[in-house]
């Protein structure tokens, strides 16, 4: 089931607990492909981590978009990362997906199937998710949508601070699915929590 603009339309930290066994998913060149995400991280306009943090430029302006559009940037030069726009329009809060599990992987994908997508960079590769992508609303139209997670899903979540940041280290908005292998990387201190229904 596709997940709709209202499931979005919330803080990024409330939303990014619960995109975890959710589907993020890519159509290229008429193929879908489905990957599992197992790790986010949020950020909002409090939080010195995030982009929008001091103000609106051209660069980071889809992070103010409207709740369930896509953010996409582009680190060191070669990598680009994806999040989910959340809250409220003008409002500068996402939500980054860190790790995916793939049910398949497309033919241009050389690593093991459990880390194919094992970090944000990676997931983009794996997915071609690119800048042409920045600002799109997330439907199957533009070829990049999310479906909810099962109805019986009951893995595990783990919580902790975020990582590969030097601002707001501090903050414990990042989530895992602490059962899988796909998850960038794990923290030793953690705290578990339920998962939300």
């Amino acid at each position: 089931m596709l997940l709709e603009k209202s499931f979005f339309a919330r803080p990024a930290q409330e939303v990014a607990p619960e995109l975890l066994g959710c589907k993020l998913v890519r159509s290229i060149a008429g193929e879908e492909y489905r990957g599992i995400i197992v790790e986010t991280e949020a950020y909002d306009a409090t939080d010195p981590a995030c982009h929008g943090y001091r103000r609106k430029t051209a660069r980071n302006a889809a992070i103010f978009g409207a709740p369930c559009t896509a953010y996409v940037y582009l680190i060191y030069g070669i990598y680009h990362c994806v999040n989910i726009v959340t809250d409220r329009e003008d409002f500068c809060s996402a939500v980054l997906i860190r790790a995916i599990e793939c049910d398949r992987l497309p033919s241009w994908s050389k690593d093991k199937p459990n880390r194919a997508g094992s970090g944000p960079g990676k997931l983009c590769r794996l997915l071609q998710i690119d800048r042409q992508l920045d600002g799109v609303a997330l439907h199957p139209d533009r070829h990049l949508w999310l479906e909810a997670r099962s109805p019986d899903f009951n893995e595990p979540i783990v919580q902790t601070t975020r990582i590969g940041i030097t601002q707001g280290i501090d903050i414990p908005w990042r989530w895992y699915l602490s059962d899988r292998t796909s998850v960038s990387r794990k923290n030793s201190t953690k705290q578990k929590i339920t998962p939300h229904t």
